[in-house]
């Protein structure tokens, strides 16, 4: 199942036809790029894959331009693929067919600021640090937190999540409407800034985690929420991952409201330790966070240091300043970039899965055992406040057996979730690494409705082609 993709430059590639280039030209002049610098870093993210750089890259900077890119592919039948910051894990930005890369970055504006209703409208480029950072004297704050400082359109396409999950839900729940370039290069308008619809087929969800392969979306429109009264983070050490898990679960099941629950395992802390210059006990640990009222927050941290003392939980530890507090959580979303240092020369398989909270902790304990007796250097960290954790492998490239051992441990990772009523993936996506797990999750009839939908939105296949789905 999912062995990787042959991504040799034999793949079907193919030069853009030369009316498109010099329309191209002609309306971006230096927006356009076709050098082999800019064209590398465009196919690729933060995945394992190797390089597969599209044919040219367009720096756009407003929905009508890219409407006036993705109408010339059309008419010449080229892929389009749609980027970001490039943070996705799965594959999304690698172009296997060619074609062309829109590069959103440069559309960055917050377009509508809507205090009283609590909603937002901004471009697809602005990233989420810089969307708080703008409405920070509102009172208000927009909470999904992928870790990275992802672009807002491209947490959207990939129905981002993250840390703050467990109390505030993921872009699926967070993106009220959308403007979307769709595959004819026509501009569409989803959604409303409205709470609540009951107005037709819901087109933003639809859009929503469809990964570029269905249009490009340009606008969105999103909750915000106001800034906490107050903030509190703590830390709790437990002697085992899964008396760790066990307490989360509790934490979960009697509604302890509790904002964020980060785990982080010992092999995680030796290296954020090493990476961030803290002194963190080196075993598994429990990153929270708590928002409120000052005696709310201390109700909810009460009860959760009197469920982990239960369970073995010791050194609770107390961040209330907010230089505290963004010294842990900048320690843990840099753990990834930790890792990778403490092994050099390596690549990093990152794997993640979501479970029912009930069964948490048998998909932890069991993946932790077959990482364990692989003998291949991993650490884990989770969301594990809504059932979902990553499981990440440092191998070396150029050992055979070690890329077999990886690919296999995530085979079985993600047949485990599935087997225990989860998911292939709660945040990651499918992109390219994942098609064949969606065909498992998935029922024939459900797979074939997913094809159809895409066969009549984008019926020449030229929205991030070999993505998603495998046509």
């Amino acid at each position: 199942m999912n062995a990787p993709h042959d991504l040799s430059p034999a793949a079907a590639q193919r030069p853009l036809p030369a009316p498109m280039l010099a329309a191209l030209r002609a309306r971006f002049g230096e927006r356009l790029s076709t050098a082999e610098a800019v064209r590398a870093q465009h196919g690729r993210g933060e995945s394992v894959y190797d390089a597969q750089p599209p044919e040219a890259v367009v720096f756009c900077r407003s929905t009508e331009e890219v409407a006036f890119v993705v109408g010339l592919a059309d008419q010449h039948a080229v892929p389009v693929i749609p980027f970001g910051v490039g943070s996705s894990l799965e594959g999304h930005l690698l172009a296997v067919q060619g074609g062309v890369c829109i590069d959103l970055s440069g559309m960055d504006r917050i377009v509508q600021v809507n205090a009283e209703d609590l909603t937002v409208t901004v471009e697809a480029g602005v990233t989420r640090e810089q969307l708080n950072r703008e409405i920070r004297d509102t009172g208000l704050f927009f909470p999904i937190d992928p870790g990275a400082n992802a672009s807002l359109g491209g947490m959207s396409a990939t129905r981002a999540s993250g840390t703050n999950a467990v109390r505030y839900g993921t872009m699926k729940d967070n993106v009220l409407a959308l403007t979307v370039v769709t595959a004819r290069g026509e501009v569409m308008r989803t959604g409303t800034r409205a709470k609540k619809s009951s107005a037709g087929y819901d087109l933003t969800r639809l859009f929503v985690g469809s990964e570029g392969t269905l249009g490009v979306i340009t606008e969105v429109t999103l909750r915000l929420f106001p800034l906490p009264e107050a903030v509190s983070a703590a830390t709790c050490t437990f002697p085992s991952i899964d008396a760790a898990v066990r307490t989360t679960i509790q934490i979960i099941q009697i509604g302890v409201p509790i904002a964020r629950c980060e785990l982080l395992d010992a092999n995680a802390i030796r290296a954020v330790n090493r990476h961030s210059g803290l002194t963190l006990p080196e075993a598994p640990l429990l990153l929270m966070e708590f928002h409120g009222s000052p005696a709310g927050v201390r109700e909810q941290a009460e009860t959760v240091q009197a469920l982990a003392h239960e369970h073995g939980g010791t050194e609770f530890q107390w961040a209330t300043t907010p230089e505290e507090r963004t010294r842990l959580w900048t320690a843990r979303h840099k753990s990834y970039f930790a890792a990778l240092q403490s092994r050099p020369g390596c690549r990093c398989q990152s794997t993640d899965t979501c479970v029912p909270i009930s069964r948490l902790a048998e998909s932890i304990n069991e993946s932790v055992d077959e990482a364990e007796a692989s003998g291949i250097p991993y650490w884990i960290v989770g969301h594990v406040g809504d059932g979902n954790f990553h499981l990440s492998y440092l191998f070396d490239p150029d050992d055979p057996r070690e890329v077999a051992e990886v690919e296999r441990l995530n085979v079985s990772m993600v047949r485990r979730a599935l087997r225990l009523d989860g998911t292939c993936t709660g945040e990651h996506g499918i992109g390219l690494h994942k098609m064949g797990y969606l065909v498992e999750e998935t029922s024939p009839a459900a797979l074939e409705a997913m094809k159809s939908i895409k066969r009549t939105l984008d019926p020449k296949n030229i929205m991030n082609p070999g993505k998603v789905l495998a046509l």
